[in-house]
């Protein structure tokens, strides 16, 4: 399951969270951002042990800034509320399990 997240719920999501998290920030008119959103939620199903997230760029700029996101699609990986790792543009799904799993482990 994909969370959606803005501004009001990000601290309780990521912040506060016991596992890591992982947010695709994202844009609706991103042709990139539509390849990977199936693949992203392939991986929600696949990998329980993170929380899967996504952040419309567009619908929370400040969320966009507050984590300098220049292009996208990013993908944020947090650990204990801060982030350790950004997977910039697209890759395919076994690339993009295999890079998480590393920043994860």
């Amino acid at each position: 399951m994909i969370l959606e997240l803005n501004s009001e719920n990000f601290e309780s999501v990521v912040v506060d969270s016991d596992k890591p998290v992982i947010i695709d920030f994202w844009a609706e008119w991103c042709g990139p951002c539509k390849i990977v959103g199936p693949i992203f939620e392939e991986l929600s199903t696949d990998m329980t042990n993170i929380k899967f997230c996504k952040i419309n760029v567009d619908n929370n700029q400040d969320l966009a800034g507050k984590f300098a996101v220049k292009s996208i699609p990013t993908l944020i990986v947090f650990k204990n509320g801060e982030e350790v790792d950004r997977i910039v543009g697209a890759l395919g799904k076994d690339d993009l399990q295999q890079k998480i799993k590393e920043i994860i482990s």
